[in-house]
């Protein structure tokens, strides 16, 4: 039975390793009843074989989203990732620590909430928008946050990134909105900065912002 449940593993972590878009269920069956298995799988999302990162990650970014208290013990190790050098380490591991605040009972992110937010200003601008995007999970998971939060994105003005930039970022911050804005208690100063945003330089963003506009103007 050893012997078999080796080679399975063998043969799902082979699998992510070479083929670019593989069926993932049973990677994702596996990391959730092979203890080896994950930690192989969280080895491999800073692997430097990209088709293996990747599929890595995409196994783990599941089952943060459908089980999350699977992933919740690895806490600290996403976290250490958020200081990383690399980029990429840094944009997956916000994205699910994100989802992993739904199982947060003890409520660790609370300790790095001011360093997590501050990758809204990281230098690679899809790290800042990657977090911009996922702050909506947080939002929805810890409500009592929503007004810390609300002021952490509400300064991305105060960043270094290019005004161009900014205004990319600028559309993922309203789309984050979207999700609390019913519950927020900074309706007015979202309002103000949605509005703002009509004449964004990114066309995007300005369609982003006049639909927003569209659904929560009086």
């Amino acid at each position: 039975m050893a012997q078999d449940a080796e080679k399975s593993r063998a043969d799902v972590l082979r699998t992510l390793a070479n083929e670019k878009d593989p069926d993932l269920e049973e990677a994702i069956q596996l990391a959730m009843t092979d203890g080896e298995a994950l930690q192989e799988m969280l080895r491999g999302i800073v692997s430097k074989h990209d088709v293996y990162r990747y599929n890595c990650f995409k196994v783990l970014f599941q089952i943060s989203e459908t089980e999350p208290m699977i992933l919740y013990p690895e806490w600290d190790y996403f976290v250490g990732l958020l200081d990383s050098s690399n980029s990429y380490h840094r944009s997956i591991s916000l994205r699910i620590i994100a989802n992993l605040t739904s199982v947060d009972t003890e409520k660790r992110f609370d300790d790095i909430f001011d360093p997590y937010f501050d990758l809204l200003d990281d230098e690679k601008v899809i790290t800042a928008r990657y977090l911009a995007g996922s702050a909506a999970a947080i939002a929805q998971h810890k409500p009592y946050l929503q007004a810390r939060i609300t002021k952490k994105l509400l300064g991305i003005d105060d960043t270094h990134h290019e005004e161009g930039r900014k205004d990319l970022i600028k559309g993922d911050i309203i789309q984050t909105f979207e999700s609390f804005f019913e519950d927020s208690s900074d309706k007015e100063e979202i309002l103000a900065f949605v509005e703002a945003q009509v004449k964004s330089s990114s066309p995007r963003t300005r369609k982003i912002a006049k639909s927003f506009l569209k659904e929560h103007s009086n």
